[in-house]
């Protein structure tokens, strides 16, 4: 984290995905292929200068990465928002590409000729972009990175095979947030008791994650029951761990993949 001492050139990134937000923030990812683990760069030097962002350059995406992406960046928004490093400015990004991802993302992948819900799922990967690259990330990423470069998966569906049971783990260090989190996904929580409201977001998160047919166990993604303790100890050592809202130790990552098993 922030040990890039040599500045960059100029950068100007144009994303043709909309979900990894790379072309907003402080973060990149490389894969160590010796030791099958993704590993986050985190610098403000690496923060493009010009992002030039049009939802047309997502036009030709398949369903599965219009899913993948979408979800990424749900996530991206989802940890901001819980993040222990949050502000009243990333809040603001935050929630909005939660609302956006929440109401289009289905629909992008159903209608992926539609510019109206395109522009609005590369609007919410922007939003997205700009929470967490200043409130940084969260145990659901860290993870990703542990399980993405072990088997090499899509890293939009390693967050969103573990999205519910992260925040199943999270949900008493960060109650509120989750169910405004909840509010902005539709859930109806007015009447509901603490567990009611923590129930109603993980259906929510479960109903979106089918309807972008991403419906895969970690044991579906070919991952076996003895890989969890290597999987848990990388991910323990990942820096978006830091801002998670709840301490995990590494037992408690090896019991959140379990259950995502």
């Amino acid at each position: 984290m922030d040990r890039i001492k040599v500045p960059c050139p100029p950068l100007i990134f144009i994303p043709t995905t909309a979900g990894t937000s790379s072309d907003v923030s402080q973060f990149s990812i490389i894969l160590n292929e010796n030791e099958l683990v993704k590993i986050a760069i985190i610098s403000k030097a690496i923060v493009p200068d010009i992002a030039l962002v049009d939802y047309e350059t997502t036009m030709t995406m398949s369903p599965y990465l219009t899913a993948c992406t979408g979800m990424d960046a749900l996530v991206h928004a989802i940890e901001a928002f819980v993040s222990a490093a949050n502000s009243s400015l990333t809040d603001l990004h935050a929630a909005e590409a939660i609302r956006l991802i929440s109401s289009n993302l289905k629909n992008a992948i159903a209608y992926p000729e539609n510019i109206e819900y395109k522009n609005a799922v590369m609007l919410a990967s922007l939003e997205a972009g700009f929470a967490f690259s200043n409130a940084i990330l969260g145990a659901v990423h860290s993870m990703a990175h542990s399980l993405g470069g072990f088997l090499d998966l899509a890293h939009g569906e390693c967050n969103a095979m573990l999205l519910e049971h992260v925040i199943d783990f999270n949900y008493e260090a960060a109650a509120e947030r989750y169910d405004e989190i909840a509010r902005l996904m539709g859930a109806q929580t007015e009447r509901l008791s603490g567990p009611g409201k923590k129930n109603a977001l993980l259906e929510k998160i479960k109903t979106l994650k089918r309807d972008a047919g991403i419906t895969k166990t970690l044991a579906g993604a070919g991952v076996k029951k003895s890989d969890i303790p290597t999987l848990a100890k990388k991910a323990h050592n990942d820096p978006c761990l830091l801002t998670n809202p709840r301490k995990a130790s590494a037992r408690d990552i090896e019991v959140i993949y379990e259950q995502a098993f």
